[in-house]
């Protein structure tokens, strides 16, 4: 029973790791205050499962969700370019509010409130991921893909380019780099990662509705990768582990159930206003705190 439970967390553990490594990506190594990204989680989450219930093989499907995630991230930095700092992170906030609208009233296509139950688990080539062990394996198996691939980005010549991009703007625009092109670009690839999870996440829960994909998840991704610190991949996955571990613990002791969410809030804002007040930097950070 508890080996049971230790999967389970796991499995949520890793599907987290990918959304704050593609949030870090966009916040921590281009630097671009999005505060959207929890509606490409749920854009990919709908998507891959509105195209599955309809018959299309889950690959197929999965990267479907990550598609269209990644059009409205490119439209969304395409929209907001000339924004920056606090008015960036408004405007993708509204962003977000839009999705979660969208998935509320197209009661039709989302059903609303109602959300969508019976969502099947993944299969491969005639396998389907019917025990736990097996979607465990898969979600490593995506996590240690991801990693790898957005650790091979950020220390590609293009990845410096984000860099410098998040450092000094004016600068690499004096240079004659795109930087235009570079802000749709890393908002594209976040956003197609953010995607992918929300298919992982969908597809494992099995059951999804809007409220699935609303502020609270937004507050534990930006905790994850302020705690680990941002442009720090290492940082986001140790940080990812303890800040989703610690609440866990609430659930051995003896408190209703209607407390549990709750206290998970309180706890998630409490660890980042302390590391905010105390290191900023978070644990692995690699930015300069600006004077």
């Amino acid at each position: 029973m508890f080996s049971a439970y230790l999967i389970h967390v796991s499995i949520i553990v890793g599907i987290y790791i990918i959304l704050a490594v593609s949030l870090n990506l966009v916040v921590g190594y281009a630097g671009l205050l999005n505060f959207g990204h929890i509606a490409f989680f749920g854009l990919g989450a709908y998507t891959s499962v509105l195209l599955n219930f309809a018959g299309v093989p889950y690959i197929m499907s999965m990267m479907a969700g990550g598609a269209l995630a990644s059009v409205c991230g490119a439209m969304l930095a395409m929209l907001t370019n000339k924004l920056r700092g606090d008015y960036l992170a408004l405007a993708t906030l509204g962003f977000s509010f839009v999705v979660y609208a969208i998935l509320m009233e197209w009661e039709p296509v989302t059903r609303g409130a109602l959300g969508l139950p019976g969502i099947k688990r993944p299969s491969f080539f005639g396998l389907v991921l019917q025990t736990n062990w097996q979607y465990l394996i898969f979600v490593t198996l995506m996590v240690v893909l991801i990693v790898l691939f957005v650790n091979r980005l950020v220390h590609s010549p293009y990845g410096r380019l984000m860099g410098a991009m998040r450092d000094d703007e004016i600068g690499a625009m004096s240079l004659s780099k795109n930087v235009f092109r570079l802000k749709y670009q890393a908002m594209a690839i976040g956003a197609f990662l953010a995607g992918l999870a929300g298919s992982i996440y969908a597809h494992y829960i099995s059951f999804i509705d809007p409220s699935s994909f609303f502020l609270s998840d937004l507050i534990v991704i930006f905790t994850i990768i302020i705690v680990g610190g941002l442009a720090s991949l290492r940082g986001t996955i140790v940080a990812g582990i303890i800040i989703l571990l610690l609440p866990e613990m609430l659930r051995f002791l003896s408190l209703p159930s209607s407390m549990l969410g709750a206290l998970r809030n309180i706890f998630f804002a409490l660890i980042l206003l302390t590391v905010l007040l105390f290191n900023p930097r978070g644990l692995f950070g690699k930015l300069k705190d600006e004077k």
